[in-house]
């Protein structure tokens, strides 16, 4: 992460926040990506979270009391307005393109992703004084994070409430590097609608998924932040471990074992398994060429932001 010796954010160019923004905003279309994990390795996971952390009952009383000016003092505005303008144009933008990738190009889509994740747990596993407990929380991480990506996936209604409480749900993960939102609300039988709405900006549905993820973003930020400040070291270990254990949803090779029927009639896929590659194939030649690109492209921006990749810095001595 992007920080100066005390612990400090350095200070970014509102055009680097909005491209984090909207590197957030492209990895949360994504089922297996986390926005947070691209928060997290740009950099802005901790000032992210404080930045949520202003929204609370003091801001509200100033508000109240029309004192208008301390309350925009009380809120990081240069921070939050070009970081949400980059996550919307990203959402908004994107969603089309994204679910046309994941239709028809999942496996080089994956594969970016997965040489992106696979580059930020070494960056950031590298920042980590490891021990005993560090290292109990990245296996607990792991595993947990392995096991919910196995989940299957539920057909529930697309009420308001089930999409305000689904929603709620799912941004608690979107936080976490590791455990993907749009994940979260796959398996809660939200995600195609939620995307389909997003695509065709359907407000109506739309703002359900909003309010449930500002109810469960503001409480929940502050659970991540007091464990970063007491407990930095293994609440690292195991956001990491949550990266390492999603790199079973994002293995590009994949085949359905079994599938289901959902509410409307549509035959979905309900389990899938990971496969080897065909090594000899056109396909994954191109494939690993976008992970390996991807993985060379993450560890520049982080030695460029820290001077201290793991696997940069060796040959730039």
């Amino acid at each position: 992460m992007q920080q100066t010796e005390n612990g400090s954010q350095r200070p970014f160019s509102a055009i680097r926040i909005f491209l984090t923004g909207f590197a957030m905003g492209a990895a949360d279309l994504i089922p297996g990506v986390s926005g947070g994990t691209m928060a997290f390795i740009l950099g802005v996971y901790e000032q992210l979270l404080n930045a949520i952390k202003s929204f609370n009952v003091k801001l509200i009383q100033l508000l109240f009391k029309g004192r208008w000016q301390e309350a925009l003092d009380a809120v990081p505005i240069r921070f939050l307005i070009p970081l949400c303008l980059g996550l919307a144009v990203a959402i908004f933008s994107m969603a089309r393109l994204m679910r046309y990738l994941l239709e028809y190009q999942t496996v080089y889509l994956f594969s970016f992703f997965f040489g992106l994740i696979l580059a930020s747990i070494i960056a950031v596993g590298a920042t980590v004084r490891w021990n005993l407990q560090s290292a109990i929380t990245l296996l607990v991480g792991t595993v947990v994070a392995y096991l919910i990506i196995g989940l299957v996936p539920m057909d529930m209604p697309n009420d308001p409430l089930t999409i305000f409480l689904s929603s709620m749900v799912a941004i608690t993960a979107m936080i976490l590097p590791g455990i993907s939102g749009s994940f979260i609300l796959l398996i809660l039988g939200q995600y195609a609608y939620v995307l389909n709405a997003v695509a065709e900006f359907n407000l109506i549905a739309i703002m359900p998924v909003i309010f449930g993820a500002i109810v469960g973003l503001l409480g929940f930020a502050r659970i991540l932040s007091w464990l970063l400040k007491h407990y930095h070291d293994a609440t690292v270990a195991l956001l990491v471990g949550f990266m390492a254990g999603s790199l079973r949803k994002i293995w590009p090779w994949k085949e359905v074992t079994e599938w289901m029927t959902n509410r409307h009639g549509e035959e979905v896929p309900m389990r899938e398994s990971n496969i080897l590659p065909n090594f000899a194939g056109v396909e994954f030649w191109f494939a690993l060429t976008i992970a390996v690109m991807a993985f060379v492209l993450l560890s520049v921006m982080d030695q460029l932001q820290t001077k201290k990749n793991p696997i940069l810095s060796r040959f730039l001595r």
